[in-house]
């Protein structure tokens, strides 16, 4: 009889261990794949930084790779927190892995009305919870010119009551979903405004 309950002792020793070594490479590959984001993005940029270059020399969109749905319009900087992104022409979800996208209903790079650029909250626009009225930010499009824009304020809006302000003059939002370190998505957005410097 203790030789039997020694036996299935045993048995489930060596299922526990199992099923904790299983648990433990499960929650290995999980944040592996959360990993891959972040690298995803900042690689991304390395390769979308080339190609915005190469598009200011041509004054065209240049794609970064061959197989790429988007291509770089511009390049947003806040000198301020030493912040630089390149800014992709659509405003899809998938072009946003890559990197902040230009929405396409709202005014282009240094065009009178409000351009609006988005971005993830866990990426590329992690950075905006730090941007601070007076702040300034620089964007530049393919044709090499310089728009600086001075942060006016930032809100919390529902997704679907952000409305593009019909305002002369010279505006730029920033999006991203809010709250910042959030892991679920959400109905909030923090938009960072400001208005033409110049």
């Amino acid at each position: 009889m203790g030789a039997l309950a020694l036996s299935k002792g045993r048995v489930f020793g060596r299922g526990l261990t199992a099923l904790l070594i299983a648990l433990s490479l499960a929650g290995i590959a999980r944040i592996a794949a959360g990993a891959m984001i972040p690298a995803k993005a900042a690689v991304a940029q390395i390769l979308l930084e080339r190609a915005f270059d190469r598009s200011v020399t041509l004054h065209r969109p240049v794609k970064p790779w061959s197989w790429a749905d988007m291509a770089p319009v511009a390049r947003i900087a806040v000198p301020r927190l030493d912040i630089d992104r390149i800014v992709l022409d659509t405003g899809s979800g998938q072009a946003m892995a890559f990197g902040p996208t230009l929405l396409p209903a709202a005014a282009g790079i240094g065009e009178s009305g409000t351009t609006v650029i988005a971005a993830h909250r866990d990426t590329h626009f992690r950075f905006l919870k730090n941007v601070r009225k007076g702040d300034v930010i620089d964007l530049e499009g393919l044709d090499g010119i310089n728009h600086p824009y001075v942060v006016t304020g930032a809100e919390i809006v529902r997704w679907d009551r952000f409305a593009i302000p019909d305002l002369r003059g010279k505006r730029l939002a920033l999006a991203t979903c809010y709250p910042f370190g959030a892991i679920h998505h959400g109905a909030l957005r923090y938009v960072v405004q400001a208005v033409a410097a110049r």
